[in-house]
């Protein structure tokens, strides 16, 4: 997804390691995207290199993940997107209204892969 939009791929695969790593309960933690940005900030150049517009990307992306708002930058949208394209994995149907119109335009495909990963757990 993020090729054909121009995303930074570099950001958008941490933050797919990242963006839910600080979560304490699946449900109700409001405050997991905040403690996931901090230790994204802490990580870089430890263990990843990002420029400093690379890491106001991803700590912004971690930070506002879900908060179902759109985003102009292409990177940071991107990363939204792939998140709500996966949250057949806790049974909802994502909504494009919470999408770029690239992203909901997979909006089916996604939610029926999430639902079989979902299913073989």
């Amino acid at each position: 997804m993020g090729s054909e939009v121009g995303a930074d791929l570099l950001v958008v695969e941490l933050f797919a390691f990242l963006h839910d790593s600080q979560r304490i309960n699946e449900n109700e933690d409001r405050m997991h995207g905040d403690r996931a940005a901090e230790y994204a900030e802490s990580l870089n150049h430890r263990y990843f290199d990002l420029p400093d517009s690379g890491l106001d990307k991803l700590v912004h992306s971690i930070r506002f993940h879900s908060y179902g708002k759109i985003h102009q930058c292409p990177t940071i949208q991107t990363c939204w997107d792939a998140d709500r394209l996966d949250l057949g994995r806790v049974g909802i149907k994502p909504s494009a209204k919470y999408l770029s119109p690239f992203g909901a335009k997979h909006i089916d495909a996604a939610y029926e892969c999430s639902k079989l990963k979902r299913i073989n757990d």
